[in-house]
């Protein structure tokens, strides 16, 4: 596991998982959302959205935490994992999570609702086309990731 990209729900714990991993693995950690969101919260657009993706991924070594919903450019980080890490959890969970960390847009809630009705297969789909010799592994609890970051250390 030298290359691992972390997707899931907003909420989900994405970006502390990250953390965790990293501490466990030695591995830098490279959260997305601060090379992806502008000063006022504007979406860097598709094209330099991939440049940028490009060049963090050209590491041999990372763990990439994101998932920037519509707004995001996957093939370009899919392509160098070798491991994908999904959080596949409820939608409560994910939204209590939010509301204790900040407060959200209305698109954030949109997508954080419908996330497992639209976003997850778009993901998988991604997942299948530009990471297929990566391992994939998919969490639908806390308690498993956490299992999954022990096993690492």
């Amino acid at each position: 596991m030298e290359r691992v990209v972390i997707l899931g729900r907003g909420g989900a714990g994405k970006s502390t998982l990250a953390t965790r991993l990293g501490t466990a693995t030695g591995l830098p950690v490279i959260e997305l959302d601060k090379h992806f969101w502008g000063p006022e919260l504007e979406p860097t657009p598709h094209d330099l959205w991939s440049i940028v993706q490009g060049e963090l991924a050209t590491g041999d070594r990372w763990i990439m935490d994101g998932d920037l919903g519509p707004h995001d450019v996957l093939e370009v980080r899919l392509a160098r994992a070798d491991t994908v890490l999904l959080l596949d959890y409820s939608f409560p969970r994910c939204a209590w999570r939010a509301l204790l960390r900040s407060r959200e847009t209305a698109d954030f809630w949109r997508w954080v609702w419908s996330w497992r009705r639209k976003s997850r297969p778009l993901l998988q789909n991604a997942i299948a086309a530009h990471a297929g010799n990566a391992r994939l592994h998919v969490f639908r609890s806390p308690r498993a990731t956490a299992r999954f970051v022990a096993q690492q250390s």
